[in-house]
């Protein structure tokens, strides 16, 4: 019997990480529960949820920065709550969002340079909209300062960044959202639930497209677009805990068209796909290892492992513009442990120095398509792309002002902690207002009451006072036609 091998330009990709001294050190990452990446990447930036005391914060690392970070690393803070998640926008490398416990989505603008006197990142805009943490927020790959973000108030808003207004809100799911994903032109958006549900949505309309059964497992879901393709993955989980990897049609979710078995474990998969590759790039949490896998006519083929013994908590994967080509890198990761990031690149091997068009087509470029108000009045459009053989530059800084700025941020050096007790004391001053607060809305509550039963009493008054009033006239008549007759009987009997 003949055996036939799948020919792949991929077959042979292998990921190398970093060396200590290229990697970011002395990190304090956040240790909040909440499922998400933990780290997000642009050509100049990454951004790390970060564990700190009295509120909420993230950091912002140069990508040239590496090594060990200094103990007072400048924060970015502003959130009363623990950072969940984080994005950048993809047409403003100095543009990142963050979503938090405390309910408020809020966006940052990142100085060019970080000195020693930069103490404070204050944010330029605050979004509040949502009744309960905010778990993810992810920016549009088409319009231009459009934002979504998903709540535990089972709720996805879409918002005007610039303008600082929520434009649309999405409901239909009955559980928390785990993932969300915009398809390749961000006409739909793809979510995973914790009711085991697999939507489509046109967000616009506030519209379900699609829906269809998930993974049957209890823990989380995820979700991503296969390019510009009419077919998504999801990862997740079986009822017997095994991890799976399903590839689904978006115009029929009422099963996958194809399931595949990754293993037992309990570690979430992080899926992560390279359109220009057609590379699907699979890390679990608690796992030392990245699957890859390569799409092609509706199924999944594995390529290889990259293997680590170092565990990780979170992923992320730099935007293909800004690879070393020069290296054959066609992707690179940036995998989280407890107190360091790891670059992994992930090459080609080739002899030739020159550019290798076959696995370079062109990516997509950090030039918008659309404004946002063209995008919410209807209109569609493909990413615009770069061709990598010229070399991808990052552009100089655009500015960003939105026209709605916060009021908070023209002082944070008065409301900024200094130390580990200003943290503490800032902590239990939040928490008296907090609990100030919920005893005002509570003597609101009984004052609300109080006043329904008082207008519930006057309008039983008010209609039995109406009833009265009608009564009367029949009997009023009744006695007066008696006192007549009578009246007049006595007059006949003197006669």
């Amino acid at each position: 019997m003949s055996r036939f091998v799948r020919s792949s330009k991929y077959r042979h990709v292998y990921g190398t990480c970093a060396k200590r001294d290229f990697c970011y050190d002395n990190l304090r990452v956040s240790a909040n529960a909440w499922d998400t990446n933990l780290v997000k990447v642009n050509p100049l930036f990454l951004s790390v949820n970060w564990q700190a005391s009295g509120g909420g914060a993230f950091a912002v690392v140069p990508l040239s920065n590496v090594g060990k970070l200094p103990e007072n690393y400048p924060l970015y803070r502003g959130h009363t709550a623990p950072v969940l998640d984080t994005d950048f926008n993809p047409f403003n490398d100095y543009v990142v969002a963050s979503g938090s416990e405390d309910t408020k989505i809020m966006i940052w603008t990142i100085p060019e340079t970080y000195d020693e006197d930069l103490e404070f990142v204050a944010p330029v805009s605050k979004l509040s909209g949502h009744g309960r943490k905010v778990g993810q927020v992810l920016f549009h790959p088409v319009a231009e300062n459009v934002l979504a973000s998903s709540s535990a108030d089972l709720t996805i808003k879409l918002w005007d960044i610039e303008k600082g207004q929520e434009k649309q809100e999405i409901t239909g799911h009955t559980e928390i959202i785990q993932s969300l994903a915009w398809n390749y032109n961000g006409s739909l958006l793809a979510t995973t639930c914790r009711d085991k549900r697999l939507r489509i949505f046109d967000v616009r309309s506030n519209k379900i497209v699609q829906e269809g059964p998930g993974h049957q497992g209890i823990k989380g879901s995820r979700v991503v677009w296969l390019g510009d393709t009419d077919r998504l993955a999801t990862t997740g989980f079986s009822k017997m805990s095994d991890r799976q990897l399903y590839l689904w049609d978006a115009n029929d979710l009422a099963k996958p068209l194809k399931t595949e078995f990754i293993d037992t474990s309990s570690g979430i998969l992080m899926p992560f796909y390279d359109a220009d590759t057609k590379m699907l790039y699979i890390s679990g949490k608690g796992d030392g290892n990245i699957r890859y896998y390569e799409y092609e006519n509706d199924a999944f083929f594995f390529l290889s492992e990259y293997k680590s013994g170092e565990s990780q908590r979170g992923m992320g994967f730099l935007p293909k513009r800004s690879v070393n080509v020069s290296e054959c890198e066609v992707a690179r990761a940036y995998k989280v442990g407890n107190t360091l990031i790891e670059p992994i690149s992930f090459t080609v091997p080739r002899r030739s120095d020159a550019f290798q068009s076959d696995i370079y087509p062109p990516a997509i470029g950090d030039e918008p398509a659309l404004t946002a108000d063209e995008w919410f009045e209807g209109k569609d459009a493909n990413p615009k792309t770069i061709d990598l053989e010229a070399g991808f530059t990052v552009k100089e800084k655009k500015e960003f002002a939105p026209s709605a700025p916060v009021e908070e941020s023209k002082t944070p050096e008065t409301a900024s902690p200094k130390n580990e007790k200003d943290y503490q004391n800032a902590y239990h001053e939040l928490r008296k207002e907090n609990e100030d607060l919920k005893g005002t809305l509570s003597q609101r509550d009984v004052k609300i009451r109080v006043l329904e039963l008082e207008i519930e009493k006057l309008q039983q008054q008010i209609a039995e006072a109406k009833l009265t009033k009608e009564d009367p006239k029949p009997n009023g008549s009744a006695e007066e036609a008696t006192k007549a007759e009578s009246e007049e009987k006595e007059s006949n009997d003197d006669e």
